[in-house]
């Protein structure tokens, strides 16, 4: 098994970096291979590098520190292209979002994350709080001893749902059948 994590930061060993960095252990830990992707960098051929790395991954993280109390405007192009591209490969997919920031704007940024997984049916991941961290440099992230909590927490809880998906699949359940999409328009 397999999870890709996206650094949605422009900075690639920051503080996003970090929190990803504690999930990636514990996956480890659990006998998952992990790989932290760069996803910081929105330019085309970064994108379809890491659609294609979905293809072969179980599940997905997607990390991005706040600004402006919101998402990095890096990780919302990249995240724009991304599912454009990776489209049936995220289906059903377990995936989780985590933020970073210095103080505010880490509930708001989980929510936009989040929303890319509802389109894709995707199993959304959570811990015992909000999947954030509090730091302004990696070594003050390093000392939020609840947030590095939060991202051992999400790091098991991926691991235990991946491997329930695996004995799911081995026992025979099928993942559900997809519908094809309604789409309805309401002017007239």
């Amino acid at each position: 098994m397999k999870v890709l994590l996206l650094n949605g930061s422009p900075r690639k060993e920051g503080c996003t970096y970090t929190a990803l960095s504690e999930v990636a252990a514990v996956l480890n830990e659990n006998g998952i291979e992990t790989e932290i992707f760069q996803a910081g960098d929105p330019a085309r051929e970064n994108v379809k590098a890491a659609a294609e790395k979905m293809k072969t991954a179980d599940a997905l993280v997607v990390g991005s520190p706040v600004y402006w109390a919101s998402p990095s405007g890096q990780i919302i192009e990249f995240m724009d292209q991304f599912v454009s591209m990776a489209g049936k490969d995220l289906e059903h997919k377990p995936a989780a979002a985590v933020a970073s920031a210095r103080r505010a704007g880490t509930t708001a940024t989980l929510e936009v994350l989040t929303k890319y997984f509802n389109f894709y049916q995707m199993p959304v991941v959570s811990a015992n709080y909000w999947n954030m961290v509090h730091g302004n440099t990696p070594d003050e992230v390093r000392k939020d001893e609840e947030g590095l909590q939060i991202m051992r927490i999400l790091g098991r809880n991926m691991a235990w749902l991946l491997k329930c998906l695996e004995a799911g699949k081995n026992a025979g359940v099928e993942i559900p059948e997809t519908e094809e999409k309604i789409k309805t328009n309401f002017i007239r």
